[in-house]
């Protein structure tokens, strides 16, 4: 009535509530074992942004990124380097495309960029350094994630608001999850801080990029 889709009001809220509901389940089961519940938890909270995207008509590309980070999502919720390398690409997939529509919807470069773009390149060619050295075997997939990485952040750079805000969240996010996988001492006391930083930078980075891209 009144020209207003209740319909697809109802389904974006339940939407939400279900990407909230997901975010803190895993939130809560972070240090248990891996587990079917856990990893659809952690698998639900991004698929839900992306079924919100689909619901406000947003952009197929941000669909299209969301879905391959709820599934690296699912591989990153098992333990292992098969999964690892699984959710590596995955979320290499997904960078790529947020490069791609980043850069599609992104203003002409001007003076005032080159502050963040210069931020962008010396955090990726620092912790990129530093983790490829340690990579090992992993060493060449990790340079390219580090790559797309920067990609993405450079796009966030020049389309600014929002969407500037959950890129440079997502960066930290994986950061120091590749700081978890290859620098950070397996007995160190820092990992009881890692794991749920890299969650909530990645889940809130993730929520920011939908949003300053459907507003």
């Amino acid at each position: 009535m009144n020209g207003i889709d209740l319909t697809g009001s109802y389904a974006i809220q339940l939407a939400s509530l279900a990407s909230l509901l997901g975010f803190g389940l895993y939130l809560w089961m972070l240090r248990r074992p891996p587990s079917l519940v856990r990893t659809l938890a952690k698998t639900l909270s991004v698929l839900a942004l992306a079924g919100i995207a689909g619901l406000e008509g947003g952009p197929a590309l941000l669909i299209a990124a969301l879905l391959l980070s709820a599934m690296g999502d699912g591989f990153l919720a098992h333990e292992g380097d098969v999964a690892f390398l699984g959710g590596l690409g995955s979320f290499l997939l997904a960078h790529v495309l947020y490069v791609v529509l980043f850069l599609s919807l992104a203003r002409e470069m001007t003076i005032a960029d080159l502050p963040g773009l210069i931020a962008v390149a010396v955090f990726a060619l620092g912790i990129g350094t530093a983790m490829v050295r340690r990579a090992g075997a992993l060493a060449l997939p990790v340079a390219l994630y580090v790559l797309a990485i920067a990609g993405m952040g450079a796009g966030g750079v020049l389309l600014g608001g929002w969407v500037l805000l959950g890129a440079a969240l997502f960066m930290v996010s994986d950061a120091i999850l590749g700081s978890e996988k290859f620098l950070i001492e397996e007995n160190s006391p820092m990992r009881r801080l890692t794991a749920p930083a890299v969650w909530i930078l990645y889940y809130v980075g993730q929520a920011l990029i939908t949003l300053g891209l459907l507003v």
